[in-house]
């Protein structure tokens, strides 16, 4: 094994640059130093308790894999926090509020992360025997309350529903809950929200969390194992079931199948059902009527982008929470510059945070302009299947329904061959849900469909001009 520690934290870095945003790359894993390499543990050096707690929050796996992967199994990681001018480090067992000043005094002794520990997952009765049902984690993330949710206007309906639902699970006429709207606006949020009450109200009830494709996982190693059966008896288990982005159950037909008994078992008997997604039900394309109709059984209803009261709100939630100070008028400042959804708005306030512990500024109004600035000049629209199709479409000039035509026009099944390249490179949507609602195409249509695009920017010219203009506008 290599025992040079920066070349180590390189091999790391090179992985790691390859899974994360680049402006979070520069920000989060640049001002990491590493220090020493003993055995299997790595110490490496960040700049403050924050971004210490930062790293452990949002990027421990990431570090945990990536250090697995370079350094073995057994591998562990060590940070030293340093404060400022002075050359102390903190144990970060201790509990340590983020400084309103530079001159905390911490221990001088490192904090050690072992990476062996496995990530949460959800464990199925089936593959362990005699396992109860009061066993089974409800895979709820304890911050997703309706304390933590913030009501406006954008979501006053959802979150009343939401509420009546966790009153009463499985007895009110909104059954399914079906909850869809634009990534970042809290579908996940409110749905945990309703689990984690149902858990408090009635602690006998089992509540399980799991996303649509975590589900598509455990199916198909169910199939592949012959454990169907056992699968569909331990989600027929459930008394309150959330199924979150039911959209990416597009294309997956086995599956849809599977849970379209799982649904009707449930609902049967009066449990209850919340579904997420990121379209209205009548919108999702790849999935089957029987099943979309049941998702409208219920009540459905849409999150949308809060308004400024709503964002303010938001963000003074946000730092009340987290025992942070932040001046009024910046506070005020990001609400009016950030009208987008509740992801972005959190993450300027993080970055401002960082921004000012990076480089010892203190957070003013000046500062926010310069750090929103940069976000709004560097946020690009949401791109997604739908969008990919009808940008390609107004590049050449032709209707959105075409690419669903079954024609074999030239021009349109190389639009639609554009349309699943595009949607597989810059979505993280499967093959088959790509297929799905793209011309209603298999997955091997869409593989055979991105190697021709491929082949042909390799070989003409004119076709890799096309599609060089066609990322431009699909990335403004």
């Amino acid at each position: 094994m290599n025992t040079n520690h920066n070349q180590i934290w390189n091999d790391c870095l090179n992985v790691i640059k390859d899974n994360v945003q680049p402006m979070s790359f520069r920000t989060w894993f640049e001002p990491i130093k590493p220090l020493r390499i003993d055995g299997d543990v790595l110490t490496i050096q960040v700049p403050s308790p924050f971004f210490y707690e930062y790293l452990e929050e949002q990027y421990i796996d990431i570090l945990r894999k990536t250090l697995r992967k370079i350094i073995g199994n057994n591998a562990k990681l060590e940070y030293n926090v340093v404060m400022s001018d002075h050359n102390t480090s903190t144990n970060k067992t201790l509990t340590v509020n983020y400084p309103t000043n530079n001159n905390t005094k911490l221990n001088n002794k490192p904090v050690s992360v072992p990476l062996k520990t496995d990530t949460k997952s959800i464990k199925n009765p089936f593959v362990i025997p005699g396992i109860q049902k009061l066993h089974i984690d409800p895979q709820l993330k304890r911050d997703n309350t309706f304390r933590n949710f913030v009501e406006g206007e954008c979501n006053r309906l959802a979150r009343a529903a939401g509420h009546a639902v966790a009153q009463n699970p499985g007895g009110t006429a909104f059954n399914p809950l079906m909850i869809y709207g634009a990534s970042g606006l809290g579908k996940t949020h409110l749905a945990q929200a309703i689990g984690i009450e149902v858990k408090e109200r009635f602690p006998d009830k089992v509540v399980l969390y799991v996303n649509a494709n975590k589900f598509i996982t455990q199916y198909s190693e169910a199939a592949l194992n012959n454990n169907r059966n056992d699968f569909l008896h331990f989600y027929q288990m459930i008394d309150v079931l959330i199924v979150d982005d039911v959209q990416e159950f597009a294309g997956k037909i086995k599956t849809q199948e599977t849970f379209f008994h799982i649904f009707n078992h449930l609902h049967q008997l009066g449990k209850q059902l919340i579904l997420t997604s990121d379209k209205a039900p009548i919108e999702i394309k790849g999935i089957e009527q029987r099943l979309l109709s049941r998702f409208k059984w219920g009540l459905t209803t849409d999150l949308q982008n809060p308004d400024y009261i709503t964002r303010l709100a938001i963000l003074k939630n946000k730092t009340y929470n987290d025992g942070l100070e932040m001046p009024d008028d910046v506070l005020e400042y990001i609400a009016k510059n950030i009208d987008t959804n509740v992801r972005e708005l959190e993450g300027a306030l993080i970055s401002l945070l960082a921004q000012s512990t990076l480089n010892k500024k203190e957070i003013t109004v000046d500062l926010a302009v310069e750090l929103i600035n940069k976000i709004v000049k560097n946020s690009k629209h949401e791109i997604t299947i739908d969008y990919i199709q009808k940008i390609i479409c107004d590049y050449f000039e032709m209707p959105v329904d075409s690419l669903q035509s079954k024609t074999r026009k030239r021009e349109i099944v190389q639009a639609r061959q554009l349309a699943m390249f595009f949607s597989k490179t810059l979505t993280k949507s499967s093959l088959a849900s790509i297929g799905a609602q793209i011309g209603k195409k298999d997955h091997a249509t869409v593989l055979h469909a991105c190697k021709t695009v491929t082949n042909l920017i390799d070989t003409d010219k004119q076709f890799r001009t096309e599609v060089e203009e066609i990322e431009r506008r699909l990335k403004v």
